[in-house]
């Protein structure tokens, strides 16, 4: 009885003249599909933010005023006195049961977790984390908590698109894209920032560059634009008085600005999980931590009520220069230690608002030691800066500064305010207020954008041009004493591939197929042939090196031919996992290996 070859279909070589599709990116007619979809995610996100600002309002007039409306409101006309101090600690404790009972995803701020859907839940997001994320997230807020609507937003827009793709059962790609274009969609129809909120979507969330999520994001990020027009209202939502271009001088005390602002950044982040740390000492469940945060919260509101909520009014007032001197000083440490309090504690809230308050507030206390420009100027440069450092996203949050604001004098300092406090926040800090977070879960990522040397290496670059060659019709047991020797050059091979009378490739055999067919009874009269494979997935010597990978892993095989496009069965050489790992060791090389001098 004849052994049976691994796969015993005759070599199907590609037809001739086949060619390999070179181009600048890999995207596809389905990013039109993706896109369709992201106009639908777009409008619903933006729907989410719209109900969530109101359901802010809402509570806010409820637990502040004892009246039932949704207009407008803050904490800081409020006339309970010292019994302020009781309203956060009330949404707390019920923040504290809605995560015991019903998910603890909805604890924290919403962008980490985001992040670890992502990366490592496959972007799927629950039904239920998308209804009560925005709901507890509304609850502290309204009830005083410091914190702003955009991070709880951007959890729920980023549940919203998840729980679409997940209906039609897209790819985890395509998950992430629309994940990402309902976070996105989101913000846009919080803050009126689309250009800030595409740049935070490449910055922080899609870890890629490629036109297959960038387009469809964008689609979500235009129709949330435009949605928002009607529902919340146009218009910047901290309009100001445009600022001259900044002179030499302005732009020098930029770049001071955000250094001081960097290391603040930093200790802001220390701080938050300072008090995280604290709180895990506690001998109390988790369930209770964000009650005793909400009582520093109320403590903090009496003496000073700007503190309270989200801020918007207070970020305004310093973005305009009505803050100064002492009261600068005391916003600013008085909102810092409350904020910090409170996010450590795990309650529902996001970082952005606080952000925005603390560094515009830095940036005003900066003014009077700045020889030029006035507290506007630099509470503007300050809320970039500490954005920037804390966040590590220097082009949103300069973009989002001049959005904001509608103040596109500024761009050059606010850039250079924003890379400098980057810079520094990058040399002092492993990780950002963010990804801390997901480290003190054991996940660890890299922020850091490059070309995977792989989509611009080529097959050519790194084959072996040697190709291991033996005649097809070759005794087996003759095969198995060459790869026995130690001095034959096959020994130190893998698989060989199989050639006929002409010189024409025809088959490959693995080691394993030699120990498979050599356990047969009557191996002794079988050829390489009979033990080998012929039905061959070859590769071709322009073709990008993760496209002959992505060939190995749908196959499950560890080595490919490298044949000529126009004559297939003619073998150029031979591509194997040590000449894949060498392209990667080049860069490693280049990126590492200093020239001596």
């Amino acid at each position: 009885m004849p052994v049976q070859p691994c796969l015993t279909a005759d070599i199907v070589p590609p037809s001739p003249g086949t060619k390999v599709r070179l181009a600048d990116f890999t995207t596809c007619p389905r990013v039109l599909l993706i896109s369709a979809a992201a106009l639908v995610v777009g409008a619903i996100s933006t729907l989410a933010a719209y109900a969530l600002s109101w359901l802010i309002s809402v509570i806010t007039n409820l637990a502040f005023y004892q009246r039932l409306s949704s207009l407008p409101a803050t904490p800081q006309g409020h006339h309970l006195g010292w019994w302020v101090i009781v309203v956060p600690v009330i949404g707390a404790l019920i923040i504290g049961l809605m995560a015991r009972f019903g998910s603890e995803k909805i604890r924290g701020h919403g962008i980490p977790e985001a992040l670890e859907a992502i990366l490592l839940g496959r972007s799927f997001i629950q039904l239920k984390v998308a209804l009560l994320k925005p709901l507890s997230a509304a609850i502290s807020i309204g009830t005083g908590g410091p914190f702003g609507a955009e991070g709880p937003i951007i959890m729920t827009g980023g549940a919203l698109g998840s729980l679409f793709a997940q209906r039609f059962s897209l790819s985890p790609a395509e998950r992430k894209t629309l994940l990402v274009a309902g976070a996105a969609a989101g913000m846009t129809a919080i803050f009126a920032t689309p250009v800030a909120a595409v740049l935070l979507a490449v910055e922080l969330l899609l870890f890629e560059w490629k036109p297959r999520s960038f387009i469809p994001v964008v689609t979500a990020v235009s129709v949330a634009a435009v949605f928002r027009v009607v529902l919340l209202g146009s218009g910047p939502v901290f309009s100001i008085l445009a600022h001259a271009p900044a002179s030499g001088t302005e732009m020098a005390c930029a770049a001071l600005v955000g250094l001081l602002v960097g290391f603040g950044a930093g200790l802001l982040t220390l701080l938050v999980y300072g008090f995280e740390d604290l709180f895990h000492k506690l001998p109390l469940h988790w369930m209770w931590w964000p009650a005793i945060g909400a009582l520093i919260v109320g403590i903090g509101g009496v003496f000073e009520p700007r503190v309270l909520g989200v801020g918007y009014e207070a970020i305004h007032t310093l973005l305009r220069g009505e803050i100064v001197g002492a009261a600068v000083l005391g916003l600013l440490l008085t909102k810092a230690f409350v904020w910090s309090a409170a996010l450590g504690s795990g309650t529902s809230g996001g970082v952005l608002a606080p952000l925005l308050l603390i560094g515009s507030s830095l940036g005003a206390a900066l003014a009077p030691w700045l020889p030029v420009g006035d507290a506007s100027l630099w509470a503007l440069v300050g809320m970039t800066a500490m954005m920037s450092g804390s966040m590590r996203c220097p082009f949103t949050a300069m973009i989002f500064a001049a959005e904001l604001t509608s103040d596109y004098h500024l761009l050059p300092a606010l850039m250079l305010g924003s890379v400098t406090s980057f810079g520094v926040n990058v040399l002092l800090m492993k990780r950002s207020i963010l990804t801390e977070k997901l480290s003190r879960r054991g996940q660890h990522i890299t922020c850091e954008y490059s070309i995977d040397p792989f989509e611009f290496t080529r097959v050519q670059d790194v084959m072996d041009r040697e190709a291991p060659t033996i005649p097809a019709h070759l005794p087996l047991q003759e095969y198995a004493a060459r790869i026995a020797r130690s001095d034959d050059p096959l020994s130190k091979r893998q698989a060989t591939l199989l050639l006929d009378d002409q010189h024409h490739l025809t088959g490959i055999i693995t080691r394993g197929d030699v120990i498979r067919t050599l356990q047969h009874p009557e191996a002794d009269s079988h050829t390489v042939a009979d033990a080998g494979t012929r039905h061959l997935i070859v590769t071709y010597p322009a073709e990008p090196l993760h496209a002959a990978l992505a060939k190995m892993l749908d196959h499950d095989i560890g080595r490919l031919p490298v044949v000529d496009p126009a004559t297939p069965t003619q073998v150029i050489g031979y591509l194997g996992r040590a000449a894949i790992l060498s392209a990667r060791q080049r860069l490693h090389h280049e990126e590492t290996v200093h020239p001596k001098s």
